[in-house]
Parts: structure tokens; sequence; C-alpha cells
């Protein structure tokens, strides 16, 4: 039987082929479009939390730009909207000026001042409207500080071990258990002496069951209790991610965006800070680890409590557990109070303010202190933690979720005390090992010798593919300019992408290794016309062949990628980044858009049928 002849059409794409590759690079040319005008550092205030501080303050944009202009800030507009006023300057280095002269000016509040730094594009309003924005730049690009933090573990071990020695001693008095005694043995764990063989072995018991996380041993008449492997992990772990949350929580109150918070080996955090110039008051309250407790004031100096000394220097005796911590307080504010001192407006949870209503019902009439503590380092290099009596007050009545603390000090240290306490207190001291500033001059250069080198590659690389591959190579080199507006397109598209110096270095990567797609398939053509092949068979064959030949080679690159991205950080996920998303792009305007333009001019033999 003859076996009938199939007839199909050479490299044609259908129209929604063709439909899907122009939509794709119209959008990705959109995304990057912003890039190519730039930004300008600006000032952002937010009317919504003015209006909550001060509901009737307007601020008026002609009265900041002549006080800014004064005090030589060179201001390229002040536009406002519905929700922000944003102050766009045309130099950076003036941020930390331009800051400080609207908080000291009359046209804004001086307490809480809702100030951010951020950047604003040049680009025309109506990409802004489609939601395009430029790429984030990194530290070493746009300027900054970066912060490295060490978070010492060896308080949290031996406060974790002093409170299970705590809770034990009171299981023993519940059940009339006498004669114990404790020895401490590190801050990963004790002993407990009991001549008692019964005793021990119902504390034995008791251990076992409500601390499973800890590994109990007898030894004679001695009882070992030891953190486990696993608990010591997974303690250190979770401290360490609390205090990245509480990190992001003052970053935020500092009002600064683009910031990166990540954690760096087993217990240090990087952090940074781009556009940031003036580190002071960031190292301020990055590294500060103070914190609140309320106390009752013990009028009985027998009774069993400890004592704390005010900022005089005098003794105050207050119980041994405070009634309240400070992680229960979700917001504080800075005011001055109706004698015109400084005071701290505290707001509690819920929980927060059930405890301190039952409390403050119980003891009207009766002194109450508020404790401030904070680690520091001795001249040994030993983190120690001191506490100081800020304030005694006498309860006049019940208090509730929301109450008021004086004897704070000057209003600066009111406010830097409301920024602590509404960003959260640090679960454990951290210590600032490694701290780079970056200029913005120093980023403007980068910048500029970065792309003057990727400006080179990608000029070399197009004047060799037009004179080697002659026509096919004009296509290569449209086909790697898309792949450099669809690259950029992405980093600006895609959330958390930032784009870095050694990413710069990726896009030069990105170049070769792009060109290498067209390369690969035009040799395969070459090959399949010296063999006596048409066109439009070569072009056919030289794709089918070459496509699983790229993939493969992409896909192992991409996996180097992908490791890079997640075990790197700073600039090795920057490289990683431009790297993973131009082996992407590299492959859709290397086959896909390459393919599409060589069909359409030589595909299929003046557009004749071949019967195979």
């Amino acid at each position: 039987m003859k076996q009938r002849a199939t007839k199909r059409t050479l490299n044609q794409y259908s129209y929604w082929q063709y439909t899907v590759l122009i939509v794709t690079l119209f959008i990705m040319l959109l995304s990057a479009l912003p890039s190519w005008f730039g930004e300008s550092p600006a000032m952002q205030i937010n009317h919504n939390k003015v209006e909550q501080t001060h509901p009737y303050l307007v601020l008026d944009p002609l009265a900041m730009q002549r006080q800014l202009v004064e005090q030589g800030v060179h201001v390229k507009q002040i536009k406002q909207d519905n929700e922000n006023t944003w102050v766009v300057l045309e130099d950076a280095s003036q941020l930390p000026l331009a800051r400080q002269v609207l908080t000291e000016s009359a046209a804004l509040p001086d307490q809480d001042l809702p100030i951010t730094l951020a950047s604003v594009a040049n680009a025309p309003q109506w990409l802004s409207a489609l939601g395009f924005k430029p790429i984030a730049l990194g530290l070493d690009l746009r300027g900054g500080v970066q912060f490295l933090l060490d978070v010492d573990m060896a308080p949290v071990y031996q406060g974790q071990t002093d409170q299970v020695r705590k809770e034990i001693n009171t299981w023993l008095r519940e059940h009339k258990i006498r004669g114990a005694q404790f020895s401490a043995m590190s801050a990963d764990g004790f002993s407990i002496y009991l001549a008692d063989s019964g005793q021990r072995s119902e504390l034995t018991q008791h251990l076992k069951r409500q601390y499973p996380n800890w590994q109990v041993s007898l030894t004679g008449e001695r009882l070992k209790v030891e953190r486990q492997a696993a608990e010591h992990l997974a303690l250190r772990n979770l401290t360490v991610q609390q205090n990245l949350q509480i990190m992001r929580s003052r970053i935020e109150e500092l009002g600064i965006t683009e910031a990166s918070v990540q954690r760096q080996g087993e217990h240090r955090i990087r952090i940074e800070l781009p556009g940031v110039q003036d580190p002071a008051q960031a190292k301020n309250v990055i590294g500060a680890t103070a914190s609140l407790a309320f106390y009752q004031v013990l009028a009985d100096q027998a009774l069993a409590g400890k004592t704390l000394l005010d900022e005089q220097g005098r003794p105050v005796r207050v119980a041994q557990a405070p009634v309240l911590t400070g992680e229960h307080i979700v917001d504080a504010r800075a005011s001055l109070g109706e004698m015109g001192m400084p005071e701290v407006n505290i707001t509690l949870d819920q929980q927060g303010g059930r405890m301190m209503a039952e409390f403050s019902r119980q003891n009207i009439g009766k002194p109450m202190a508020t404790a401030y503590s904070e680690y520091s380092r001795n001249a040994k290099g030993e983190v120690t933690q001191s506490h100081k009596i800020i304030s005694v007050a006498t309860i006049q009545s019940g208090l509730g979720a929301k109450f008021r603390i004086t004897g704070t000090g000057s209003m600066q240290d009111a406010q830097s005390l409301a920024l602590l306490l509404r960003a959260g207190s640090l679960t454990a001291p951290v210590t600032i090992v490694e701290e780079r500033t970056i200029g913005p001059t120093l980023g403007a250069e980068n910048i500029s010798n970065g792309f003057a080198a990727l400006t080179l590659g990608l000029g070399m690389t197009l004047v060799f593919m037009a004179l080697w591959y002659r026509r096919l190579g004009w296509i290569a080199n449209v086909a790697l300019l898309a792949n450099m507006v669809m690259l950029f397109g992405l980093l600006a598209l895609i959330p958390g992408a930032v784009l870095t110096l050694p990413g710069i270095a990726g896009l030069v990567l990105t170049v070769g290794m792009a060109v290498d797609t067209n390369v690969l398939i035009f040799e395969r053509i070459r090959d399949k016309l010296k063999q006596g092949n048409s066109m439009a068979r070569a072009i056919d064959s030289g794709f089918s062949s070459a496509t699983s030949t790229i993939f493969d080679a992409n896909f192992t690159t991409m996996i180097t990628a992908i490791v890079l991205y997640s075990i790197g950080n700073g600039p090795i996920q920057g490289f990683a980044l431009t790297l993973g998303l131009g082996l992407l792009t590299s492959m859709f305007t290397g086959i896909f858009a390459s393919r599409a333009m060589i069909n359409w001019f030589w595909g299929n033999d003046a557009r004749r049928s071949v019967r195979i």
C-alpha cells in the first residue's frame, strides 16, 4: 500500500503567536521606560498621619518651598495628591538638611513627624498611572548605609534556663517538696540535688512530661537538666526571626523605604538602607534594645522583691515580677503634658489593657513604677542588662488600655522612646559589627561605569554579529536589543527585584549568552545549507536541532542561578537575579522572536510550500 504524502507549511507562525510576541514586547517596553527617565530624591509626607495627630494642620507647599530655598536646599518641585505631599530635590545629599529644615519649621509639627525618604520617578505621569515604576537600585548603586548586626544569644539562653528553674522551684513548693538544691552548670542547664529517692523519681517524671525538649539524667542524688541540641537550634532560629521582624518595624518607623533586612549565617542580620546618607539616627534606633516594664512599688521593704535605682540614684523597692512588659504596647507617641513637660502616651493591646485595668483597680492610691531597661557591653565585651526607674506615680483611678508616663527626660528622649516602643523591643541584644556608608556620588559612578561596560560589550557584539552573519546577524541584533528591553522590563516589574553592581555584570553576561543562542541556531542553518537543503528546510531543521541543545545549556545554568540566589545574599543575589531572568529572556527572544522575524523575511522560500 502506497503511503500518502503529507504536506505542511514550513516556518509559519499563526496570528495568535505573533500577537503574543508583540503584546509581550510592548508591555516590557512600557515597563522599562521609567528606568530610562530615572528618579529624583524626595521626601514623602502622608496627609492621613498628619490629620490624625494634628487635625487642624494645613500643609502649604509654597511656605515649605520658601523655607527650604532660604536654607540653601535646591527644590525641584513640590506636588500634592489626595494622600501625600512630595518634596522633590535635585541632589540626594541634601535630604538630611531638607528633613531637618522641615522638622524645625513652623510648617510641620515637631513630634512624630511623618516624613519618609523616597524617590520620585521622572517618567511621564501616564506611565506612573499605568503602574510602571523604575528599577529599584541596590545600596551600591543608590548609595546609603549597610549594617551587619550580631545577635547575642547568651542572654536568651540564660533567660530561658532561669525561667525553667523558677517554674521548677514553684512546682516543688506547690508539692511541698523540701530540701531541693539548685546548682548552675551553664546557660544551657543546671542540676537539682534531692536526697529522697521517691521525690527524685516524682520530679523526674514531671520534668520529662513538662519539658520534653530538655534532657533529664540522674547522677547519684543529683538530677541534671540540660537543653537539647534541637531546642537550642529552635530557640536561636526563633530569636533571630523575631529580631528580624522588629528590625523591619523599626526601619518603617524611621521612614526609610526600599530597605533590605535579611538573615546572614546563624545569628547575624544584614540591613541595607538605600538613600540614607546620615546613619547616626538609624544606627541609634537599630542597635537599641530599650524596653519598658511596669512594677508594683512595695511599701514594706521586708517583702520579697528587688531594688532598682531611679535617675537620681535613689533605691526603689519593687515586686519581683512586672505587672506588664513592653510586649503588650501597640502604640506610643510623645507629646507635651499639661505642665509643658514631655510625656509618652501608651496604648496597650487587648490583653495588656485587661491586665492593667485589673491591677490598677486593686491598687488605687498606691504607687506604680515604670522601669526602663536596656542591654549594653562592658569593658570586657560582655553583654549586661541595666534597669532604671524613670517614673513613680500614684494610681489615682482605674487605668485601661490607654495611659501616659512622665519623667522621660527631654522631648527628644521622649520621641526616641516612643519610636522604640512602637517598633518593639528586641528579644536579644544586638551589636553592630560592621558599618559601611556609600555616598550618592560613588553610587552614580558605579552606575556610569557599569552601564559603560554594558554599552561597550553590547556594541561590540552587535558589530560582530552584523559582519559575520550578514542578514541573519541583523536579525540577531534586533533580538538582542529586544532581550535587553525585556530584561529591564522584568527587573522593574517583579516585586522585590533590585539591580546591584554585580547585577550589571549579570546583564553583560546575558548579552553573550543571548548571542550564543543565535550563534548555535545560525551555525546549524549554515550546516544544512551546505548539505544542499533549501533555505526553508535549513531554517526549520536548524531551529529544531538547536532548540534542545539551547534548552539543556540554559537549564543547567538556571540551576546555578537558583542556587546562588537561594544561599547567597546581597551582591550575589543581585547577580543571580539578572542571570536567571536573562536566561529566560534570551530563550524567548533568541528562539521565539528571532524565528518570527526569520519566518517573516525568508522563512519559506518566497512563501512556497514544501512537500515532505
